[in-house]
């Protein structure tokens, strides 16, 4: 880690760019890299100042971009949870990666066989708002389709 001496507390108005210096509090004491070199060493919390918190104002495709790639490496499972609907999957009858929403919205009982009944939940994440919508569709449209523990939840 590239650690400075000087002290650049977060400045929640400025606009922050990979080579812009910040300080922030680790368990060993206050740290200054440069915000790329913070996007390395602790990718999770530098993307939650900036969604989660909003502290943290960045350029968005020099900082916010590359951010999110490593996020993809760094902590995969966090990565899930931030993207939900919007990660690329693998579904039948495309030819190439689709967004998550677009079965999700076009062919709920579809996706939710590929979802649930395929084994698929640990490759999209669905919030509890998410899933409800999903269940209660498909409860609507293929009643005997959806799990009786998915029925619980509309309960």
């Amino acid at each position: 880690m590239e650690e400075l001496s000087e002290l650049f507390p977060l400045d929640p108005e400025k606009v922050y760019y990979s080579t812009d210096s910040l300080t922030l509090d680790t368990e060993e004491g206050p740290v200054t890299m440069k915000v790329g070199a913070w996007l390395n060493a602790d990718p999770v919390r530098i993307h939650r100042m900036i969604v989660r918190d909003k502290v943290l104002q960045v350029d968005n495709f020099e900082v916010l971009n590359p951010l999110v790639s490593k996020l993809r490496r760094a902590d995969p499972e966090y990565y899930k949870k931030f993207m939900g609907l919007q990660l690329i999957i693998d579904y039948p009858g495309y030819s190439s990666g689709i967004l998550a929403k677009i079965p999700f919205e076009n062919d709920p009982v579809g996706f939710y066989k590929w979802w649930r009944k395929g084994k698929h939940e640990d490759k999209v994440y669905l919030s509890i708002g998410n899933r409800v919508r999903l269940f209660q569709k498909v409860a609507m449209m293929d009643p005997k389709m959806i799990l009786k523990k998915d029925l619980k939840l509309l309960q």
